[in-house]
């Protein structure tokens, strides 16, 4: 299988927001900042190598919590 991260919401989030290929672990890029944006939004799509291809994907919503800065 692989894995990709596609619509991501907001749409600066993609910068912020990666997946490793192999084994679909969601890592954080960049550093998030609650009063700037306090939810992202984003689909995961599993892809297998088979005759045909074929692929599944879920909805990732990762939510902030604020913290005192």
């Amino acid at each position: 299988l692989s894995y990709t991260v596609t619509n991501f919401f907001p749409p600066t989030s993609n910068g912020v927001i990666s997946i490793n290929s192999k084994t679909g672990e969601i890592h954080l890029t960049g550093t998030l900042d609650f009063e700037e944006v306090n939810v992202f939004d984003f689909r995961i799509e599993a892809r297998d190598q088979g005759t045909p291809p074929m692929s599944g994907h879920c909805k990732v919503v990762l939510e902030v919590l604020d913290v005192n800065d």
